[in-house]
């Protein structure tokens, strides 16, 4: 089976400017569309030709897991993308509250995590078994997906999401981050 870039749900200059069209073309045209690349440079000849992108990650390690997880990864974060966000629903915030008291110490939370972050990697929030909603972090390609952990939304925190808007200023980037939050999307990936 060959990977294919995902298409994204919106056009490369809609997220500007709080994400600009020259980072979209590299992050997503060029980074995300390396790991596809290399994805299926790899698995030629292999056990894993035939499997769907979540069955390699699972059963992967290696050069594989971390170009199949960062393709996962990717297109989770695209997806939680949107230049016309919306509201908040009540179940997704009566979800969050349940967690973390406020939706606003939800963001603080979450944005103090994908700041405190060091190095690359990502910020989650994800459901756990019991249903409950916490917030991680993991590097480079890792995924919550290890952990049985179900992913609801993610925030980049490799420097490549950022660098070429903002520079080096992870904090300028989170804020704007939420502006681009794509709730409906959120609130999709609950139990």
């Amino acid at each position: 089976m060959k990977h294919e870039l995902m298409t994204l749900p919106y056009a490369l200059d809609a997220l500007a400017p709080l994400m600009s069209k020259e980072t979209l073309e590299f992050h997503y045209g060029k980074h995300h569309q390396t790991y596809v690349n290399k994805l299926n440079e790899l698995i030629v000849d292999t056990k894993y030709q035939d499997m769907s992108l979540l069955e390699i990650v699972y059963d992967s390690e290696g050069a594989v897991f971390n170009n199949a997880a960062q393709v996962y990864n990717h297109d989770f974060f695209w997806k939680g993308l949107t230049p016309t966000q919306g509201a908040i629903s009540e179940k997704l915030e009566e979800a969050l509250v349940e967690s973390f008291g406020s939706v606003s110490e939800f963001k603080k939370e979450f944005t103090a995590k994908a700041i405190g972050h060091f190095g690359s990697g990502w910020a989650w929030l994800v459901q756990d078994n019991a249903q409950k909603l916490k917030i991680v972090t993991t590097a480079n390609a890792q995924t919550p997906l290890a952990d049985n952990l179900k992913p609801v939304l993610v925030c980049d925190v490799w420097e490549h999401a950022y660098y070429i808007d903002v520079r080096n200023a992870r904090p300028a980037y989170l804020e704007n981050f939420w502006k681009l939050v794509n709730w409906d999307y959120v609130e999709a990936n609950l139990d």
